[in-house]
């Protein structure tokens, strides 16, 4: 980061005293496209985008040197079967069955790239449709599983992630993932694990987003409280059941095409359906820019858990460790002692506190 950028950030935070980020998103009508690598710094991504929270789309033409871009993909632009089955065909991946809805989610399973590749192309031959369903490839840990050398190369605006550096560190996990499928695969309204920052690249394909800015969910609740699980569904428009949807903006919607990379922001809603047979490589990271956000969604979540069960206090041995396992578990994850502390007397992160808010580079 150079200095205007960090004097930049410095009053950024100095004029938050403390308090989070409002939750007011200034009204958009379009996402940014930024078309050439060579005028577009690191501090020019910080303070355009990640510092306000602001999406935007990076063109093709910064991930134009990735090897999985060459080598997952034909000539005539089709993810490239043969050379994924060779390399990792005996690899077991979690497949989620977007045809059936479990909450507001998608039930998933687990069967080998082979078994997942031989079901798409049938699904191709079936004229896109099968028995088993419309089923699509989701969060395959690429990066903790095998080496992803080669593969891809992070690029700069995404690299201060003291998300994944931690579970590198520990050697167990991550959130960086690879998602694949046939056209009409699709991932519900929802928004991302903590809280998170992710960015989003189309190896090849193209998917069709539609975002919400931070606190237009709310608008979209349903009258039992509930959040939507596909934003494009007829009822909606119901007003007995969606009393608020007036009060939402449309959706800002964007068609991303292959090599194309999005930047979502924390805390954004958004739905993403697959326009064509695509292959994308998915990370979720955390900074000093969103640290705050995601401090604030895990206190909620802690408060959420500790009233649903709250006639246990007393007889429960060690019940702020059980709301804080159950709540780590509501989150889909475990952050351990990243951010949570033995005591939820004192609910604060400590290293945003008494640490550097400002390790964005």
């Amino acid at each position: 980061m150079d200095r205007e950028a960090r004097v930049f950030a410095e009053s950024h935070f100095r004029s938050l005293e403390g308090c989070l980020p409002r939750r007011v998103c200034p009204k958009l009508d379009r996402v940014d496209f930024i078309e050439k690598p060579d005028s577009f710094s690191y501090a020019d991504f910080f303070k355009g985008y990640l510092l306000p929270n602001l999406p935007c789309v990076f063109s093709s033409a910064f991930t134009e040197g990735w090897g999985s871009r060459r080598l997952w993909v034909t000539p005539s632009g089709k993810p490239n079967f043969d050379y994924l089955l060779q390399n990792y065909g005996d690899v077991v991946v979690p497949v989620a069955n977007c045809g059936v809805r479990e909450y507001n989610s998608n039930p998933k399973e687990h069967m080998t790239l082979r078994d997942y590749i031989s079901y798409w192309k049938e699904y191709i031959q079936g004229n896109y449709s099968s028995s088993r369903g419309c089923l699509y490839l989701k969060d395959w840990h690429l990066c903790r599983d095998s080496s992803a050398e080669g593969v891809f190369t992070l690029p700069i605006y995404f690299s201060s992630d003291w998300l994944n550096e931690y579970w590198d560190a520990l050697d167990v996990d991550d959130y960086r993932f690879i998602y694949m499928g046939p056209t009409g695969t699709w991932s519900p309204f929802h928004a991302d694990i903590f809280r998170s920052f992710s960015w989003s690249v189309n190896i090849c394909g193209r998917k069709k987003w539609f975002f919400f800015p931070p606190g237009q969910e709310e608008a979209l609740r349903d009258c039992h409280g509930s959040l939507p699980y596909d934003v494009t569904s007829p009822t909606l428009l119901d007003s007995r059941l969606h009393p608020m949807r007036d009060h939402c903006s449309p959706p800002l919607e964007v068609t991303q095409e292959a090599g194309e990379m999005v930047f979502v922001p924390s805390g954004w809603h958004h739905q993403v359906h697959n326009l064509e047979d695509t292959i994308s490589i998915n990370h979720n990271w955390v900074n000093g820019c969103n640290l705050a956000n995601m401090w604030h969604f895990l206190q909620q979540e802690l408060c959420a858990v500790q009233q649903e069960i709250i006639e246990w206090r007393d007889s429960m041995p060690d019940w702020h460790h059980h709301c804080q396992s159950r709540g780590r578990s509501a989150s889909s994850g475990n952050l351990g002692p990243l951010l949570l502390r033995s005591s939820t007397d004192s609910m604060r992160p400590t290293h945003v506190m008494e640490g550097n808010l400002l390790k964005v580079g």
